[in-house]
């Protein structure tokens, strides 16, 4: 939670810009995640387009604070990307699949890591995630909205 109250922050104290920032970052893991599963292409893909996103909204938005209200819309920017680094994270632990059976989080982690994550609230409230649209999973668990070999 304490990720979120950050990134929030951080959007926040951008002003407006903090709002495409959020908003770009959101739309640009999609964007590269839908475009390949290699993880070393896609991060590259990532960090020049979102160089690019930064230099258009430097010069897009010249006066990040020109009214009280940028501060919130960047607020809620970094809340939107606060959100997707959380459920990213929550889901990121390994998996266990026997006799076709998919177990999350994996049962060869340490059994106090694996009661953590299998009790936490967040967890729990993401398991939906790995049923829904490619979408959703493109941009919370990448790695599992690609066809398995």
């Amino acid at each position: 939670m304490t990720l979120l109250a950050i990134v929030t922050a951080l959007g926040a104290r951008r002003g407006l810009a903090g709002l495409i920032w959020g908003l770009a970052a959101l739309l640009l893991c999609l964007l590269v995640n839908a475009l390949t599963p290699n993880a070393a292409l896609a991060a590259l893909l990532a960090l020049l387009l979102s160089g690019a996103a930064a230099y258009a909204t430097a010069r897009i938005v010249t006066r990040p604070y020109a009214q009280p209200w940028f501060q919130v819309a960047g607020g809620m920017g970094g809340f939107l990307l606060g959100t997707l680094l959380v459920s990213a994270l929550a889901l990121s632990f390994p998996m266990e699949r026997q006799k076709g059976q998919v177990s999350y989080p994996s049962r060869d982690l340490p059994e106090p890591l694996h009661s953590a994550v299998q009790q936490s609230i967040i967890q729990q409230r993401l398991r939906g995630v790995w049923t829904s649209n490619r979408a959703v999973r493109l941009l919370v668990v990448p790695d599992r909205a690609h066809p398995q070999p």
